[in-house]
Parts: C-alpha cells; structure tokens; sequence
C-alpha cells in the first residue's frame, strides 16, 4: 500500500473539491485548478477529506495512487496558500526588470532575454534586495518549471559563483588557474 496514497488530503474551510469523472476541480481563493486523473484510480470527496483508492495492485496502479493523491494535496495548498520560488541573480551588471508580462534580463550576454510570463505566474522583485526574483503562483509544477526556465538562462558557475540561484542553493566553488599554480 502506497503510503503517501493512502493519507486522506484535508480540505481547508474556503476550498471546495468537486470530482466529476476523471476531472478534479479544486477552487478556492487564490484560484481554480483541475486534474484529470488516471482511470486506475478512484477519488472520492467525504465531507471535508479527499480519498483516493486504487483498482488493483499492478505497480503502475500503486506509483499512480500516490502520485495523484499527492497532486490533488498541492493543488488544494495552492489555491489557499500559493507557491513561490525566489531566485538570486549574482554577478556585476546582472539584473531583471518585470515590464508587465514580459520579465527583461541583463546577465552578461551581448543583449537584454525577454521571457513572456505565463498566465497564473506573477513575478515581482524584493522590496529589500533588488537582485532577488520572487516567483508566485498557484500551480506548483507551473512555479517550478518557471523558476527552472530562468535560472537555465545563466546557471551559477562555479568559479565565481555568477549566476542566477535559487536563493537556497549552495553553489560548489572551485579554484582557478592561478591557485592551482600557486600550490604546486
């Protein structure tokens, strides 16, 4: 038995779970997602619990019976809490700008990056440290893949540690030539 599956997912008050199908609908202040999940599960909504019980024992039906309870589990947070990523632009003359929907980026290239940000995603910089980015949403995989797509821009490097970071990441530092001449 899955053991992540098998934990009912508890509905805050101000959210509200309706299963119609195979399609989810979780709604609540921040917002509106849904899921359409795997017919090798079922979901049921008990009162204020969501369950999910699976169909047989295949082991494609296990690793989906976590997998969806788990995804129902982040979009009932999401739509009450929300999801952010904060990333940390390092380097001389390394900077962002959120111009509306489009977040302009300096990091060291011959020309400015636009990157087009996507509906659901709200990106803000630090009222206290202009060089971190702040990443907001509801959708968590959404929040991710974004933070993900910025940061694949201009990964930290090791030697200086330029970059863009998660402001979490511990980014490995290396020695450069003239250290390592200097210890032979």
């Amino acid at each position: 038995m899955s053991r992540i599956g098998k934990k009912p997912v508890a509905v805050p008050s101000g959210v509200t779970v309706a299963v119609s199908g195979n399609t989810i609908t979780v709604k609540g202040a921040k917002g509106e997602l849904s899921y359409q999940h795997l017919p090798i599960v079922s979901v049921k909504v008990e009162g204020d619990t969501v369950t999910v019980e699976r169909k047989d024992d295949a082991d494609a039906t296990k690793a989906c019976h976590g997998l969806t309870r788990q995804l129902i589990a982040n979009m009932v947070r999401g739509v009450n809490e929300g999801y952010e990523k904060r990333l940390e632009i390092m380097g001389v003359g390394y900077k962002a700008q959120a111009k509306g929907k489009v977040l302009s980026l300096s990091l060291g290239f011959s020309h400015p990056i636009d990157f087009p940000v996507p509906t659901g995603i709200e990106i803000a910089q630090d009222e206290q440290n202009k060089n971190i980015l702040v990443v907001k949403g509801i959708d968590k995989q959404l929040v991710g893949q974004v933070a993900s797509d910025i940061r694949a821009y201009r990964p930290p490097e090791p030697y200086k540690g330029k970059g863009v970071r998660y402001v979490d990441e511990y980014v490995r530092r290396k020695p450069g030539k003239a250290a390592a001449a200097k210890s032979e």
